[in-house]
């Protein structure tokens, strides 16, 4: 059974079991700021090692193939000891009751992203500067060139993509490698996201990077796009079958062979426009629309909002999907 065997894994620990706990705190409490006020929180530390290790060895006189093999290195040195450090304290929390649940929980996103996608759904009720000033704490766009429909679209994508980078995929990755699993997902995301960049900077260091995240979330992003028609099928303000459509339909035409997923089925949820080309501080992304329908693209801060309800049910229904399968023991 699945269970006995996570168990088994986990050296009697019931991962399943410590999952919906570790999600649970999350859901309702997320990241406690007057812990990491005090201390470093875990993703900001590997952040300070990764961008120390770039400084280091991503030398711009270097040949290219110099550069992929430094940034090849780099990115199994920091998974590898993200893995290590994961495995010595899952030993360490063994004996601690609860300990590997509230350390598990500190690795999801799912309270602190909803609050920061609120944040610029408020942001924009009171104009497009705040919306700008709120929005620019999610995305890595160049704020400065975004509309508020542009703002809007942002929120809304960024809720959707990081459904499944920071809540299904560090899930996932500890329901099938516990919380050394976990640590070493959360490294291979971190380092994606500051070294995968297709410039002329990372476009050699970070291309082994970039390509471990792809086969790293392959399955959590389509998994998050499942989640999502089926919490459209629970909002009153979404459409789940149109959800599904796009989602099938226009997935594969994202850049990211991931972000697509979810992205097209919140486009078909919410009837409305999604991706398309989009400004960023290495250049601009001629990327395809997701969605359809003349004027689409015109989201607005109902339209964040309607996004965060599904998402929120989404979590739910991910919450509920794991209690169920804990209960049965399969």
């Amino acid at each position: 059974m699945l269970t006995h065997w996570l168990g088994e894994f986990a050296g009697g620990v019931n991962l399943l079991a410590i999952a919906v706990i570790a999600f649970g705190i999350d859901f309702f409490v997320g990241d406690p700021p007057w812990l990491y006020r005090r201390i470093a929180h875990p993703v900001a530390l590997l952040g300070g090692l990764i961008g120390w290790l770039e400084s280091a060895l991503n030398r711009p006189h270097g040949s290219p193939a110099a550069r992929r093999r430094r940034g090849l290195a780099t990115t199994l040195g920091v998974v590898a000891l993200a893995f290590a450090l994961g495995w010595l304290l899952s030993d360490i929390l063994r004996g601690v009751r609860g300990g590997w649940a509230v350390e598990a929980s500190t690795l999801l996103a799912y309270k602190g992203l909803a609050d920061a996608v609120r944040a610029v759904a408020e942001g924009l009720e009171q104009g497009l500067v705040a919306g700008r000033q709120a929005v620019a704490h999610i995305v890595g766009r160049d704020p400065q060139s975004l509309d508020a429909a542009g703002v809007a679209r942002a929120a809304i994508e960024t809720a959707a993509e990081n459904l499944g980078d920071g809540v299904v995929a560090p899930l996932f990755w500890y329901l099938m490698l516990g919380l050394p699993g976990l640590a070493a997902y959360k490294a291979i995301n971190t380092l994606d996201s500051m070294i995968g960049h297709r410039d002329k900077r990372f476009e050699d260091f970070g291309a082994f990077a970039a390509r471990l995240d792809d086969a790293a979330n392959y399955f959590p992003a389509r998994l998050s796009g499942g989640l999502l028609v089926l919490a459209a099928a629970l909002t009153p303000s979404a459409d789940a079958g149109t959800a599904a459509t796009v989602m099938r339909r226009d997935a594969g035409r994202h850049r990211s062979p991931n972000a697509g997923w979810p992205e097209a089925a919140m486009a078909g949820a919410l009837g409305l426009k999604l991706a398309g080309p989009r400004n960023y501080q290495e250049g601009t992304v001629d990327d395809a629309w997701l969605g359809e329908g003349e004027g689409q693209a015109q989201a607005t801060a109902l339209d964040v909002r309607r996004a965060l309800a599904v998402y929120r049910r989404a979590g739910a229904v991910l919450a509920l999907g794991m209690a169920f399968v804990l209960l049965l023991g399969v």
